[in-house]
């Protein structure tokens, strides 16, 4: 295990087509749910100059209007070039329901643990969830920073602080590790793209630079203990073909971003699209419980990293296998710490569903729910309410069990 080196990590703003496309798909999700709880749903979006494609399977008893959705969402992501906007864009749809599915309308919070143990999944895949001690929010420091990058840049257009950017945008933070934990900044790059209207009247490329440089990078840096100093490399590029961005120049699918959706590369991830997909999908919702297992594990100091691994199979309610790695920083074993997760950590689909109260998060939080998650991430989102993957609640048990370990 390499404890020298140094690792990038990329982030996009919310204008960003995959981006776009992931919104999309997650508040049609969003809104199924919001109607009908028990809705199966998966919604998945394409998008690129002045057009939108939407490929949608459901079972629901809930009416959706998928192109009112989609304009919506549009309309708030800041696009008005006459390329592609909420108002012209054409929007095409392919819509399917499906099969009616005798477990349907269960409702996991009524069942017995023997009922939950009956419900299997309905997919194969291997899921991670990862966590370490970098930050605050127990994620990676490059895709944190990343993260905090775009969200600015977002800022910095809807406040027209910086009133020339459009609403596409990229950013890639590189950081230099020593002995596994980060030293320096080593680079930063942020790829904005310009308003067309709005750029005739722009400053010249290096007086935005520096617009850029000190409302966005001085300011998300500014409370940090590592910032970035003279030998590192910023680049701020506002050149073409990127200059005007968005659907026009580069299209968009939901799913393409699964690195900036989890751990920006640091950690392994599934493959999977995470947007798009109803709480029945263990290929969503695994990824969810694996990063809770995880995060409990480094909140309660038994590792300063660790990533858990779990294989589902059709057919089986809980995982065929669980593996725990912690790149030698555990306080116990590896062995120690599996075991811990399959004896106090619920990976059964319904046990997931029932304990996240995945079914009904999207009529409690205002605006929606798993749409949020579709930009910046679907982990680490400390600044959302009520993402129940984030909470450190196991930590007094898995303390007390790793001392009464220790003791024996």
């Amino acid at each position: 295990m390499k404890k020298n080196f140094m690792f990038t990590s990329e982030s996009v703003t919310e204008g960003h087509p995959d981006k776009l496309c992931d919104q999309i798909s997650d508040a049609i999700i969003d809104q199924f749910l919001r109607r009908d709880p028990f809705a199966r749903a998966i919604a998945e979006c394409a998008v690129s100059t002045g057009i939108v494609f939407i490929s949608a399977r459901f079972e629901s008893d809930a009416i959706v209007d998928f192109t009112k959705i989609a304009r919506q969402a549009i309309k708030q992501a800041g696009y008005e070039e006459p390329d592609f906007n909420a108002k012209t864009c054409s929007i095409i749809t392919s819509l399917k329901e499906l099969p009616p599915n005798k477990q349907r309308y269960v409702d996991e919070k009524q069942l017995s643990e023997a009922e939950i143990e009956q419900i299997p999944v309905q997919d194969q895949v291997t899921v991670f969830g990862f966590a370490c001690n970098q930050t605050a929010a127990l994620m990676p420091l490059p895709i944190w920073l990343a993260h905090q990058l775009a969200k600015r840049l977002t800022v910095l257009r809807l406040e027209k602080i910086v009133p020339y950017l459009a609403p596409d945008g990229k950013i890639q933070v590189g950081v230099e590790y020593c002995d596994r934990q980060p030293s320096r900044i080593h680079s930063i790059t942020i790829l904005a793209s310009l308003d067309k209207l709005a750029a005739s009247d722009a400053p010249d490329c290096k007086q935005l630079q520096k617009e850029i440089r000190e409302t966005a990078i001085d300011f998300v840096f500014q409370n940090r203990s590592i910032k970035p100093d003279e030998k590192t490399r910023i680049l701020i590029d506002f050149d073409d073909p990127f200059a005007i961005g968005g659907p026009a120049v580069h299209s968009g699918l939901t799913g393409r971003k699964n690195a900036i959706d989890t751990y920006g590369e640091y950690a392994r991830h599934s493959g999977a699209a995470l947007s798009g997909k109803d709480p029945t999908r263990i290929d969503r919702v695994g990824a969810y419980a694996a990063r809770y297992a995880a995060k409990n594990i480094v909140a309660a100091g038994l590792a300063d990293e660790c990533e858990v691994q779990l294989s589902y199979s059709i057919g089986f309610s809980r995982p065929v296998s669980i593996q725990v790695e912690t790149f030698g920083t555990g306080k116990i074993s590896d062995e120690e710490i599996t075991r811990l997760l399959e004896k106090y950590f619920d990976f059964r689909l319904a046990g997931i569903i029932r304990q996240f109260n995945l079914r009904y998060l999207p009529a409690i939080v205002k605006g929606g729910f798993y749409r949020k998650l579709a930009v910046y991430g679907h982990v680490g989102r400390i600044d959302i309410p009520l993402v129940p993957w984030e909470e450190t609640d196991k930590v007094p048990l898995l303390q007390e069990l790793a001392f009464n370990s220790l003791k024996s």
